[in-house]
């Protein structure tokens, strides 16, 4: 398995072409590849469905290609229409098109975006000229993906917290949505620092997190496992620290207790940031090293690197895993001056980006909802994609930022 693993990671940066996409069906080779484990002494006769292993590799390698990362522009209706309503929109089918529309027709959005994370709405909806949104990300050889979660309920029992519903159905929708078009799945669980977090609401987040990874997988989507700590509260970094390993030690438990295979996800963490509230601001420099440092402690030993990295081997096997971290509220360039700090330190790994707001914000300002500013705006998108391709090679410079791109984007108890 490792040789295999080996020889699939270390071809250059793939391009799906049309025929991966070839609805009912996947990639034509079929693969003998069976579930990694994080422990060396563990083996198991469970693998994903033999279909899609190689496709499920493929699509992740794709998406983390270097100098791309993910536009997320999954957000519920209801969110959309509070977008929408700051620029003085009403929330309409037809205003949510026109707005999508504008952001996956961006000329050359793929050479800075790999993939798109959409809406159940948009995965089955056309653009404004009546193309199927799905072609016209292929097109630019985007993958399309999709939320499969269904939201944030109260979790009884807890200190006022949260757990993520959807499992539920998971399996027959992954499958209609593989059928549609996606290749990638969203599931956002998020954990509250100010609310403890309780034993209880961390096991629900982990333990939802790896059955919905198992069941993308066994559908052909891959999953992107995303614990996101939310950025409410005064504490400082080091206590975002301390909850992002016990977040992340049992995530990656129960990951391996589902047999999920690593070669075939995305991570998307949070970066490791003071609470919101809190007065000690950390540096770009400071968010780097303790995030890097989190991954360095947390990710399995059988993991070699992430993303781009070289591989290496002991008396482990070798899958690869590939990380994309996400914005959570911060300013555009905040987003990117920490991202590309990331790429600048010593490590073995190679990550990027996939981010909302961080990119979409200064977009929907500047388009207004008026047909006139359509160009200007996808210009704005395209300006903030290319500086986060820039971040995630370690490039970034942050001249001529404007004092819009800036401005926090924080939001209280934030949901999608």
């Amino acid at each position: 398995m490792a040789a295999t693993s080996a020889s699939l990671l270390k071809a250059s940066p793939t391009k799906l072409d049309k025929s991966d996409w070839v609805k009912g069906q996947s990639l034509r080779q079929v693969s003998s590849l069976s579930v990694a484990k994080c422990m060396p002494s563990a083996s198991s006769s469970l693998s994903v469905k033999a279909s899609y292993a190689d496709e499920l590799v493929k699509t992740a390698k794709s998406i983390a290609s270097p100098g791309r990362g993910i536009l997320a522009m999954d957000e519920s209706n209801a969110t959309c229409g509070k977008r929408l309503d700051s620029i003085g929109l009403e929330n309409t089918e037809a205003n949510r098109q026109a707005y999508r529309t504008l952001l996956v027709s961006a000329p050359g959005l793929g050479q800075y975006i790999s993939g798109a994370i959409l809406f159940e709405e948009t995965l089955y909806q056309s653009t404004t000229e009546g193309k199927k949104m799905v072609d016209v990300l292929i097109e630019q050889n985007i993958v399309p993906g999709i939320k499969v979660d269904k939201g944030l309920v109260p979790l009884a029992g807890s200190n006022n917290e949260s757990w993520c519903q959807g499992l539920d159905g998971l399996a027959s929708r992954s499958a209609a949505y593989y059928q549609q078009g996606a290749r990638f799945a969203k599931w956002r669980t998020v954990v509250s620092i100010p609310n403890g977090p309780s034993a209880l609401a961390v096991k629900e987040a982990a333990w939802g997190l790896a059955r919905y990874a198992a069941i993308s997988q066994d559908n052909g989507l891959v999953p992107i496992v995303e614990p996101e700590i939310m950025l409410d509260g005064e504490h400082g970094i080091d206590r975002t620290f301390e909850v992002a390993k016990q977040v992340w030690a049992e995530v990656f438990f129960y990951l391996a207790q589902n047999n999920v295979m690593y070669e075939g996800i995305l991570l998307k963490p949070s970066m490791v940031t003071p609470g919101a509230e809190c007065k000690d601001r950390a540096t770009p420099d400071q968010v780097a090293s303790y995030t890097l440092n989190l991954l360095r402690q947390r990710i399995p030993p059988a993991v070699p690197g992430i993303m781009a990295s070289t591989p290496y081997c002991s008396q482990y096997t070798c899958p690869q895993l590939f990380l994309n971290f996400l914005s959570g509220g911060q300013s555009e360039v905040e987003a990117t001056l920490n991202l590309n700090a990331m790429n600048q330190a010593p490590n073995p790994w190679h990550v990027s980006f996939s981010y909302a707001r961080a990119l979409q914000n200064t977009c929907l300002k500047t388009w207004g909802g008026r047909t006139e500013n359509v160009q200007a705006a996808q210009e704005t998108l395209l300006a903030r994609a290319k500086a986060n391709s820039l971040a995630q090679l370690g490039k970034y410079t942050g001249e001529g930022e404007s004092e819009e791109a800036k401005e926090g984007m924080f939001v209280e108890g934030y949901t999608y």
